[in-house]
C-alpha cells in the first residue's frame, strides 16, 4: 500500500474508497489471525487475497495508459498475486498440515517476486528504473509501521502487567521490557530513519533501494519487535527459574532479529556496517548460549542492557562523525 500510494493520489475519492476497503479487509484479517489455522482459515485467506489482488487490480485500472511501463508492472504483479491467491484459498479449504505448506509456499512466492522483478512469460521482468518512488514518502510510511509495532508491543506488555500482582520482581520485569522497547526505538530512529529518507531521495535508482531497504530488510526488524514482545510476556508471567527455549528465543532472538535487520538497513543507507551493532550482535549470540543458565528476568535485563549500550554507542559515534556519506 505504501508503494502504490506513491503513484495514486489519496485525495481522489476512488483512491480513498480503495484505502477504506483495505482497512476493512485488514480488520477482518487481523481478527481472524488467532484462529487462522482453525475455524477462520477461509476468512483470513479471503481477506488477505482481497487486499493483495484487489489493490493491485485497482492500481492497474487507475494508472493512465501513457505510463506504459508502470501499467505493465502491475499486470505482472496481478498475475503473480492471482497465482498465490489460489494457494491461500486452497490451503484454507484443505486445512491441517497441508494448509501450512500451501500458505508457506504462497508467502515464499510473494516475497521472492520483487527479487524476480515479477517476471512473467511473454512479458519479461520489470525494470527497477520503472519503480520510481518518492523517498520521503516510503521512509515515513515504514517508520510509522515501526512505531505501530513498538506501540503494540508496549500495549501487550502493559495489558499483561495490569493483570498481575505488582510484586518487586514483576515491576522489575515490566521496567526492563519498557526500557528494551525504548532501546529499539532509539536504535532505529536516531538518525537512521531520517538518513534513509534522504538517501533514497538523492538516489538515481530509488526503486532498488526501496526494494531492498524497505521491502525486505524491514521484515526482520518488525519480526524482531514481535518476537521480543512475546519474550516480554514470558518474563512477566515467569520471571524466576531457568529460562526455557521459548524464553531464550523471545528474549534474545527478538532483539537479535531486530538488530540484524537494522544493521543491514543502515548498511544499505550508509554503505558500512555499524561497529556498535556488530558488537551488540556478538554479545546477544554469546548470551543465547548462556540463556538456559539464567532466570528469564536476568536474561531480559541482560538483553536490555546490550540494546541500550548499542543505542548509546551509536548515538555517540554518529555525533562525532561528519554528516552525509557519499552516495553508493
Amino acid at each position: 500500500t505504501s508503494w502504490v500510494t506513491n503513484w495514486l493520489d489519496p485525495d481522489r475519492t476512488a483512491v480513498r474508497l480503495m484505502l477504506f476497503a483495505l482497512m476493512l479487509a485488514g480488520l477482518v484479517l487481523s481478527t481472524s489471525i488467532p484462529k487462522a489455522f482453525e475455524t477462520r482459515a477461509l476468512a483470513f485467506a479471503l481477506a488477505y487475497v482481497a487486499m493483495q489482488v484487489g489493490r493491485s487490480l485497482f492500481t492497474l485500472w487507475s494508472i493512465p495508459d501513457h505510463e506504459h511501463g508502470l501499467k505493465l508492472n502491475f499486470v505482472r504483479i496481478s498475475i503473480w498475486l492471482a497465482f498465490t491467491a489460489g494457494l491461500w484459498i486452497a490451503g484454507a479449504l484443505i486445512g491441517g498440515k497441508t494448509q501450512l505448506v500451501f500458505w508457506a509456499m504462497a508467502l515464499a512466492i510473494e516475497y521472492s517476486s520483487p527479487l524476480a522483478r515479477f517476471w512473467v512469460p511473454g512479458l519479461g521482468a520489470s525494470k527497477l528504473t520503472d519503480w520510481s518512488v518518492e523517498g520521503g514518502h516510503m521512509a515515513e510510511r515504514c517508520a510509522l509501521f515501526i512505531i505501530i509495532a513498538l506501540g503494540e508491543s508496549i500495549l501487550v506488555t502493559g495489558a499483561t502487567f495490569a493483570g498481575l500482582s505488582w510484586t518487586p520482581d514483576i515491576i522489575a520485569a515490566f521496567a526492563t521490557s519498557f526500557l528494551g522497547s525504548i532501546a529499539m526505538w532509539w536504535v532505529y530512529f536516531h538518525k537512521g530513519a531520517d538518513a534513509g529518507a534522504e538517501r533514497i531521495s538523492r538516489s538515481s535508482n530509488p526503486g532498488r533501494i526501496a526494494r531492498l531497504a524497505y521491502t525486505y530488510l524491514h521484515l526482520p526488524i518488525v519480526a524482531g519487535i514481535v518476537v521480543a514482545a512475546v519474550g516480554d510476556e514470558v518474563v512477566l508471567m515467569h520471571p524466576h527459574g531457568h529460562a526455557d527455549a521459548k524464553a531464550v528465543f523471545g528474549l534474545v532472538g527478538g532483539p537479535l532479529m531486530f538488530l540484524v535487520g537494522t544493521m543491514l538497513f543502515k548498511q544499505t543507507i550508509h554503505g558500512r556496517l555499524q561497529v556498535s551493532h556488530l558488537v551488540g550482535l556478538a554479545a546477544l549470540i554469546a548470551l543465547a548460549f548462556a540463556g538456559p543458565l539464567l532466570s528469564p528476568l536476568t536474561l531480559a535485563a541482560a538483553t536490555t542492557a546490550i540494546m541500550l549500550v548499542v543505542a548509546v554507542w551509536e548515538a555517540w559515534s554518529l555525533h562525532s562523525q561528519t554528516p552525509m556519506d557519499p552516495e553508493i
